[in-house]
């Protein structure tokens, strides 16, 4: 069961309207990266969580705090529309740097919204649903879920970058240091699946001859010029799971064959043989 508390997460307030930066802002809404993504992949990891129930707790406190980040993001977005027109708009277009860079508010906001926030990216591209990982492999997800937030943050502090409204800043921060906790977050719930499975996922797949082609798990293939990626520690030591070490081939040659596929019937019409129907 969810409840809605009228009060915001952070206090929201910006210092005066900007439509552009609106628009940028649909982008950690409503993009591949942004909060709506966030929240509909920690709830359904939550949704389907089997298992020790500490997971599935932490999943749904997270994403539940996430659905608080999307209203707090309308309501910033809100904020940089009200007072906003056709006629602000066409003021800054009147300075062409501003016209070219800026790409001008999205129409959207005005003619789909009632400059309210979108479910949309910056380019009103509407979200998508695969853009969430819900795998039930709680390892997985987990490391999905890093890297979620990894792409989040870092978009949202290219956004800090943008603007010089310190009330947006604000609100900036503070989800920049909550994405600081998320990361933390994951992390140790990844070393914690780790230490009891292994870093190998699915770890229910046994790394023995029989089961898996196992000299090729720890050889490094060089297929680029150069040998400068022999220095990584990819290449030279033990494997993180101590199974076994790691070998650096340089132009490993194929061991495969050579593709050779039946010619299918004329009646798919490759034309492969087109010359002998052309002669009649």
């Amino acid at each position: 069961m969810f409840r809605h508390q009228k009060e915001l997460q952070f206090e929201v307030k910006v210092e005066r309207p900007d439509p552009q930066f609106a628009r940028r802002l649909q982008e950690v809404l409503g993009g591949q990266f942004g909060e709506m993504t966030v929240m509909m992949q920690y709830l359904f990891q939550g949704f389907n969580c089997r298992g020790e129930e500490k997971y599935k707790d932490m999943l749904m406190d997270i994403g539940t705090e996430e659905i608080g980040h999307v209203e707090m993001l309308c309501s910033l977005i809100s904020q940089l529309l009200d007072g906003a027109s056709p006629e602000d708009q066409a003021e800054a277009a009147k300075d062409p740097a501003v016209a070219a860079i800026m790409g001008g508010m999205d129409p959207q906001h005005l003619i789909v919204s009632g400059l309210g926030g979108m479910p949309t990216n910056s380019n009103g591209v509407p979200w998508n649903g695969a853009y969430i990982v819900s795998s039930g492999n709680l390892l997985a997800d987990m490391r999905s879920n890093l890297h979620a937030e990894t792409q989040g943050r870092l978009q949202v502090a290219r956004l800090y970058e943008m603007t010089t409204d310190e009330g947006v800043r604000a609100t900036l921060r503070k989800m920049i240091a909550r994405d600081r906790y998320h990361q933390y977050q994951w992390m140790e719930a990844i070393a914690e699946l780790e230490e009891k499975n292994g870093v190998v996922v699915p770890a229910s797949f046994p790394p023995s001859a029989e089961e898996e082609a196992q000299p090729h798990a720890y050889e490094f293939w060089d297929l680029s010029e150069g040998t400068q990626s022999s220095e990584g520690r990819w290449a030279k030591g033990t494997s993180p799971d101590g199974t076994g070490e790691y070998v650096y081939m340089q132009n490993p040659a194929p061991l495969g064959q050579v593709p050779n596929p039946q010619v299918p019937p004329t009646t798919i019409h490759h034309d492969l043989d087109a010359k002998k129907f052309l002669k009649k």
